[in-house]
């Protein structure tokens, strides 16, 4: 199992911008040194709390300070923009980064940012599709393109000097495009099995009970099979909320407690997802009442905390409840103590994982021996 880092960063909206945003672009450095496979970004415009209004922007300031970690953004919101942006702004980005970059993309989950793009009462879910489509017809065709959706159009036809370059719209440096990836927020998400249908991944969100998380593989499986494809459980990125420490103690308190930046977490995603309908993501039985979807409840059964052993134990245990997958995406939250923000980073790279993959190791039943 890989270990990457998935960073929906949610601050205290009272804390300076420049300050989170500096935080937020420390975690990656770190999780680059400290040999974290994946970061991924996400962003959004209308939020004081989730600061990051663009992944793209935010990646780029990143491209020269990294060595070896990939760079993904995680989510464009692709209803909020226009495919010729996507395309080129990624394209760029790719290129900066010589091919350590990865497309995250998805329909976009905040409806105050819907509502001031304009999409609010719009068919966000085509909005995506036709956006992606035109995003991956720009990179496979050539200039004038000629494109024309219910929601988009792409043409430089009437503008276009061939012999000076105008007109034409950069392609990626990975060809013949970066690997997509969307994420999965909805049990049994028929999107999932759309999206391995094209070859895209999946990664499962930091939100979702165990027992939700598990219904996407199988959904996973029915899309590669529908093209005559093969599942692997390498393909598979599950983000998780986990905080180590040196001691159980301090990471209840930090981890769990409503003084933690766990909770604060957690509160404001139930205020934003229970109030929004989605209280069901939460729910271990759809009678449960909304009224117990608290912050308590939601720490309680969405975040590992502990010291190294315990989150060991824990992560072997949730991944018996899933299934087996290819990375595990550490999400990053606020840092209220960097000195243990940081030391959970270094203790999850060094002592937890190398523990984690030794255990499956030793599960796994023995390969017999070649003849020779």
């Amino acid at each position: 199992m890989r270990l990457g880092t998935f960073m929906m960063p949610l601050h205290p909206p009272g804390r300076s911008a420049s300050q989170t945003l500096a935080e937020d672009r420390e975690a990656i450095l770190l999780a680059d040194r400290l040999g974290f496979c994946e970061a991924f970004v996400g962003e959004h415009i209308t939020d004081l709390a989730e600061n990051v209004t663009s992944s793209l922007m935010f990646l780029a300031s990143l491209a020269h300070d990294t060595r070896d970690i990939v760079l993904g953004t995680g989510t464009l919101n692709l209803p909020n923009t226009h495919p010729a942006a996507v395309a080129a702004q990624a394209a760029m980005l790719d290129h900066i980064l010589r091919g350590r970059f990865i497309l995250g993309i998805s329909p976009g989950g905040l409806m105050s940012d819907a509502e001031v793009f304009g999409n609010l009462d719009q068919n966000r879910n085509a909005m995506f599709l036709e956006c992606i489509n035109m995003v991956l017809q720009i990179w496979a065709g050539e200039a004038p393109y000629d494109l024309e959706g219910e929601f988009f159009r792409v043409s430089t036809r009437k503008t276009m000097i061939p012999e000076i370059g105008q007109g034409s719209i950069l392609k990626p440096y990975q060809r013949p495009h970066p690997l997509v990836v969307g994420t999965a927020v909805a049990p049994y998400s028929q999107g999932v099995a759309e999206m391995a249908k094209r070859g895209w991944q999946a990664i499962s969100a930091n939100f979702l009970l165990p027992q939700w998380v598990r219904t996407h593989w199988p959904k996973y499986a029915e899309g590669r099979e529908a093209v005559g494809a093969r599942a692997e459980p390498a393909e598979w990125r599950i983000a998780k909320s986990i905080f180590v420490a040196d001691d159980d103690a301090v990471a209840q308190r930090y981890g769990r407690s409503a003084e933690g930046p766990y909770h604060f977490y957690f509160r404001q995603l139930a205020r934003k997802l229970v109030g929004g309908g989605r209280a069901n993501l939460f729910k271990h039985d759809p009678s449960q009442a909304d009224a117990e979807i608290t912050p308590d409840y939601l720490t309680r059964e969405l975040v590992i905390a502990g010291s190294v052993n315990s989150v060991v134990d824990q992560l072997l245990a949730f991944r018996d409840q899933v299934g087996d997958f290819g990375t595990l995406l550490y999400a990053c939250h606020d840092w209220l103590d960097p000195a243990l923000g940081k030391r959970s980073m270094q203790l999850m790279a060094e002592e937890v994982m190398p523990r984690v993959n030794a255990a499956i190791a030793r599960s796994r039943p023995a390969q017999p021996e070649a003849v020779a």
